[in-house]
């Protein structure tokens, strides 16, 4: 699995198409990570402003029409995350069949993000 972060609403308003961030657009790929621990890094450095629930999707690589590169950090991985490892980047949009399951962040008090928990 690879996982990438998504607010809710952007997930949920175009269902019936594959999903294409605008990362996609600005940068000619999807950021995704390789593992949980990753994606709690990434939410806490980059997202924890971010305006209402954010999921991650859990993707399942070898489902993706688009291809995927493992690519070290540019410029630098976020705090807590070791600087040899490798993100997945997907050159296309996330096709919807990929998405093997579909996890929401949980916050802490302190408002960062503390875990991962399944929607349903």
């Amino acid at each position: 699995m690879i996982y990438h972060v998504v607010p809710r609403t952007a997930w949920t308003a175009e269902s019936g198409r594959a999903y294409a961030p605008a990362s996609l657009a600005e940068e000619g790929f999807v950021h995704c990570s390789p593992d949980e621990a990753t994606t709690l890094a990434v939410v806490n450095a980059f997202y924890r402003d971010a305006a209402g629930p954010l999921l991650v999707l859990a993707l399942d690589e070898t489902r993706l029409t688009a291809r995927v590169e493992w690519e070290a950090a540019a410029p630098a991985p976020p705090p807590g995350v070791s600087g040899d490892t490798l993100f997945p980047h997907v050159f296309g949009p996330l096709d919807r069949d990929a998405v093997d399951h579909v996890l929401e962040v949980r916050w802490d008090e302190e408002g960062r993000a503390s875990g991962l928990r399944g929607t349903g």
